[in-house]
């Protein structure tokens, strides 16, 4: 079975973390005892039905409020797919949280509340999916039952949500949805109460999306992580390196070429756990051998020769400041790239995005908590990158403060 990483977006009270527990309980993916426990914490509570919210809101600041201020990743799984859920807080003081959860994400369900249509919560969503490039949306259109289920509630909301996405460039595939979260209207069956609706329930959908062609299959990236030297009299002259395949397609033959050394080689032979494979390729995480005695490390990228990376010491990249402490332009930093770490200085900043409407803030450009802007980025050694809209992995980094070692920022080079 292949697997899906998706997130949940929305504003406070949109019922993100009730859908999730929605999907959990209808797909019967929770234990009893987690039942028992949620149905006892909603009976001290007050609450008129089961809580299920509480299955992600784990935090106890996060059930006092009623809102949720950190990542909760869950897992789940249906014959068709294996699932891994980032639940992202929707406040704008957590902008920080949704964009290191929904980094990873192949999708994100936005949620709008039907009472309250597209909201500035709604488009600074839908910005940062548009910014870490997730190319599938579903607008889940949340608490139908408030609206009596009515088909010119939806179709006002998704007309709007559409006009405002015709202004992003990354997200290719928007699937709206009529939902219930807390009534599990069109969650995992499709619904009698939405029967205007001709679309699938977001189970299905979000079981049968086709999130394959989303990664980079033309430009071969293999950043090393790892060399194994077993020193075992099985395997006595064994050298391989491990790493995850980060673009690309690698096979046994294949001519090289080690970065930064510039040195070509064959690919001899590719493992897998205790397998040998035929090719590896993006997201495998593999070990392979060469042909040749080059010295290879951590940090070193393998490449071909006809499709090779940019390289360089100056990059230009979209950042979130994570930090409580302004950005400091001249600051020093560690900047992590793939598997490789360097020095680096912020040289300029070009702007920042106000990303309730887009637009760019030229005159005021100090970056604080939770903002997001370009800049000009200078490292003490090369980098091996491509566009982060081209790849995902060999195109983002973060930042890291040299003096207390703390991650300030994430960044997407441009």
């Amino acid at each position: 079975m292949d697997l899906l990483r998706f997130t949940t977006a929305g504003s406070v009270d949109d019922g993100k973390s009730t859908l999730i527990g929605r999907l959990l309980y209808d797909s019967k993916s929770i234990f009893e005892d987690q039942l028992e426990a949620i149905e006892e914490s909603s009976r001290k509570k007050g609450d008129e039905n089961v809580n299920l919210a509480l299955l992600t809101d784990g935090l106890k600041a996060e059930r006092e409020q009623g809102i949720t201020i950190d990542v909760a990743y869950r897992y789940f799984a249906t014959p068709k797919r294996k699932f891994i859920i980032a639940d992202t807080p929707g406040h704008i003081q957590y902008t920080r949280n949704m964009v290191t959860g929904a980094s990873t994400a192949n999708l994100a369900i936005i949620l709008i509340d039907a009472r309250k249509g597209v909201i500035e919560q709604t488009k600074r969503h839908s910005f940062i999916a548009n910014l870490l490039r997730i190319q599938h949306v579903v607008v889940a259109v949340n608490k139908m039952d408030l609206v009596d289920y009515r088909q010119e509630v939806y179709d006002e909301i998704v007309a709007d949500y559409k006009a405002f996405a015709s202004r992003l460039d990354n997200i290719v595939d928007i699937t709206p949805i009529p939902i219930s979260a807390l009534n599990g209207d069109n969650i995992v069956e499709k619904s009698a109460n939405l029967s205007w609706f001709e679309g699938s329930s977001l189970l299905y959908h979000l079981e049968n999306v086709y999130v394959g062609g989303d990664e980079n299959h033309v430009q071969a990236r293999f950043p090393v992580q790892w060399v194994i030297r077993p020193q075992s009299e099985q395997f006595h002259d064994f050298r391989g390196f491990a790493g995850r395949v980060a673009g690309g397609v690698f096979k046994p033959g294949d001519e090289v070429t080690v970065l930064p050394s510039g040195f070509s080689t064959k690919v001899k032979k590719i493992y897998q756990d205790d397998r040998e494979l035929e090719e590896a390729f993006a997201p495998q995480s593999i070990s392979l051998t060469l042909e040749d005695e080059i010295d290879m490390s951590r940090g070193d990228m393998l490449v071909k020769a006809n499709n090779p990376p940019q390289q360089g010491q100056d990059i230009e990249a979209m950042i979130c400041w994570f930090s409580t402490t302004p950005l400091n332009p001249r600051g020093k930093f560690i900047l992590r790239h793939t598997t490789r770490e360097t020095k680096a200085i912020v040289q300029k900043i070009a702007y920042k995005v106000d990303i309730n409407t887009l637009r760019k803030e030229e005159e005021n450009t100090s970056f604080a908590l939770n903002e997001i802007g370009r800049v000009s980025i200078r490292t003490a050694a090369p980098l091996f990158y491509d566009a982060y809209n081209m790849n995902r992995q060999t195109g983002s980094f973060v930042l890291i403060d040299a003096g207390t070692n703390e991650t300030v920022a994430a960044g997407m080079i441009l």
